[in-house]
């Protein structure tokens, strides 16, 4: 029999689109090279739109339908989620991503779910475990090269931390990776969590992050979907792939362990 492709949920934007005839269509939204990544693993790709009604036991009831989970990228993680109030620069708040994220991030960690984290999605998970976001990294770092051009993926260096699960991945050189956020985790704010920091940028910014005590919980800073490596998704889904196995040897849904 051949082998069941694991499950990965991917996190998306609800929102109006111009399809030509068709105005403000209300539409699920997500960059497809997410899918593409995802599918190119070897995982089969499912979106995850935001609910309104969203609660723990709804997300619980997602969570075990699948063997994997990526956080996307997006607008910025609303500033009163940590207990702070909005930077000039902080992008118009989606409490519909916030709290859909946020439920399916905490019930994936409640089951040992593989996740991965991309730009905010590392914000998301950094928040819901109790961390802080930096609003605005110019205002610290004097420069604008984490997002220099609105609209356009840029470069850097990420210095990946020796000994992580990170460096395993994608080896303990500088990396070039895509880069386009003006925010970032404050990495004290991480003390006590759990989670380490994995990369950092040479201005000081935390690129990386994982949770050394789950089967996988990894996310990072840069647009890792961009990127020419297929080491984070591929790490990814063949986590999630053990996760299935087991599910079928069991008999039961995805994530009952």
């Amino acid at each position: 029999m051949a082998q069941r492709r694991p499950v990965i949920g991917i996190t998306c934007y609800v929102e109006d689109v111009d399809r030509p005839p068709w105005v403000g269509q209300r539409s699920a939204v997500l960059p497809y090279r997410y899918v593409a990544q995802v599918e190119a693993a070897g995982g089969l790709a499912v979106v995850l739109p935001p609910r309104p009604d969203v609660d723990e036991a709804m997300a619980r009831e997602v969570v075990e339908r699948l063997d994997g989970l990526v956080v996307a990228g997006g607008a910025d993680v609303s500033a009163h989620l940590y207990g702070a109030a909005p930077h000039p620069t902080s992008q118009d708040p989606r409490p519909d991503r916030d709290a859909w994220e946020t439920a399916l991030v905490r019930a994936a960690e409640e089951v040992d779910l593989p996740v991965l984290g991309i730009c905010r999605g590392m914000q998301v998970m950094a928040v819901a475990a109790g961390g802080r976001i930096e609003q605005h990294v110019p205002d610290r770092v004097g420069h604008e090269a984490h997002s220099p051009r609105p609209g356009v993926y840029s470069s850097h260096h990420v210095d990946p931390v020796d000994g992580s699960r990170l460096a395993g991945l994608l080896g303990d050189e500088p990396l070039d990776v895509p880069t386009y956020h003006h925010q970032a985790v404050v990495p004290d704010s991480l003390d006590g969590t759990g989670w380490a920091p994995s990369a950092w940028h040479e201005d000081g910014t935390l690129e990386a992050m994982e949770d050394p005590r789950s089967r996988f919980r990894l996310a990072v800073q840069w647009h890792a979907e961009e990127g020419e490596s297929p080491a984070l998704f591929a790490a990814l889904v063949s986590e999630a792939r053990s996760v299935a196995d087991g599910a079928d040897e069991r008999g039961g849904p995805p994530a009952a362990r």
